[in-house]
């Protein structure tokens, strides 16, 4: 389990080259809008130190990341949410995401046209906004309808449900994101509910990629600084500095190259690892391992997920199961060097159903069912 993340963008922003570089998927990227019309997807490993330490350590015979998966649509230009540039197919592509990483070009380079002729960070977020504000509308709009004559019949949950979608459609109506939306402590499971059935795109948690030019990977630019400051004032939103042209090139090498690459450009890490991070924390998630010669493995779960929570990331007969959880922290197991030292400096211990999984918390789940 990882997390499935929608990238969006207007036309030739950087988002294929971009998804090409963080999944080496080579899929085409050309200069003209709807070069994309499929959706591509992606499956990332999700890089961790930890988890290669802990495999070397024990000598695995099989290393599992956790994985992100990337689903890259084509380039949305105004008017999408009304069927404009085929705007309502690409849409529906990213529905059941996670989170959406909005790219944004933040470069001027003369032979990359751009779809509205000029390079504006700030009035290309807004239009993509507002497509999938105006692409909700239309999804809530048909529930209103549906559940407002349910209520007048006396529906109960319906009733409760058209307050929800009351409050949802006047922030569409005023060009506000539904994720920006909160209602009574009461109803919340029930807009959990509605939330899922809906699969609202302006409810979905964002993040902005600005995508720059190689020289200004460490420095970045007015463009940037511009983006960030709206972005963080009326969302709270991270912004994720990338150069995909960077990215293009560290697909291309091996590790070792791209360490000394890294180091040669000023950065302590690649774009893709700043991206994870920033959707790891976005979406709020963490991991934890299982380790033994014949697998280790990171799984990733929920911050302030309990241990039979994370025993049902394995399988569910875990959770249904779940009888105590053998833990010893990440920090111990390689000072220890082995779980047996560990068991012997008294490092190890068992937790029941109401622990709360630690970040690196190396686990052995018993069960029964």
């Amino acid at each position: 389990m990882g997390f499935r993340c929608g990238i969006v963008g207007l036309p030739n922003v950087g988002k294929s080259t971009i998804f090409n570089a963080l999944t080496a998927a080579g899929i085409e990227s050309a200069n003209y809008p709807f070069c994309t019309i499929e959706p591509n997807v992606g499956m990332v490993p999700v890089p961790d130190a930890r988890l290669d330490k802990l495999a070397a350590l024990v000598h695995t015979r099989r290393q599992v990341n956790a994985q992100m998966e990337f689903v890259d649509i084509a380039g949305l230009v105004s008017g999408a949410s009304q069927g404009e540039g085929l705007g309502n197919q690409f849409l529906g592509h990213i529905r059941q995401v996670d989170a959406i990483a909005h790219v944004v070009r933040c470069f001027e380079d003369g032979n990359i046209v751009h779809v509205d002729g000029s390079i504006d960070p700030l009035r290309d977020r807004e239009i993509i906004n507002t497509e999938l504000i105006l692409s909700d509308l239309e999804v809530v709009g048909r529930r209103f309808k549906k559940t407002a004559a349910l209520a007048r019949s006396g529906d109960k949950a319906a009733q409760r449900q058209l307050k929800i979608l009351e409050a949802v459609q006047e922030a569409l109506d005023q060009g506000r994101a539904a994720r920006s939306v909160v209602v009574d402590e009461a109803l919340r499971d029930e807009a959990a509910k509605l939330g899922r059935e809906l699969c609202l795109l302006s409810a979905k948690p964002v993040l902005y990629v600005a995508n720059v030019l190689e020289e200004e990977i460490t420095a970045g630019n007015a463009m940037v600084a511009k983006l960030r400051q709206v972005v963080e004032a009326e969302e709270g939103a991270p912004v994720v500095m990338i150069s995909g042209a960077i990215e293009a090139e560290l697909a291309a090498m091996e590790a070792d190259e791209q360490v000394e690459f890294l180091t040669d450009m000023g950065l302590d890490e690649s774009g893709l690892n700043r991206l994870i991070k920033a959707g790891y924390e976005l979406l709020g998630l963490t991991n934890f391992f299982t380790v033994g010669e014949k697998e280790t493995r990171s799984w990733t779960i929920k911050v302030g997920a309990r241990a039979p929570q994370a025993a049902g990331v394995i399988h569910s007969d875990f959770e249904r199961g779940f009888i105590r959880a053998e833990i010893i922290s990440y920090d111990d197991y390689i000072a220890c060097g082995s779980e047996a030292a560990a068991r012997d400096q008294g490092l190890w211990r068992l937790e029941g159903k109401d622990y709360v999984v630690v970040d690196g918390d190396c686990i052995n789940f018993r069960f029964n069912v």
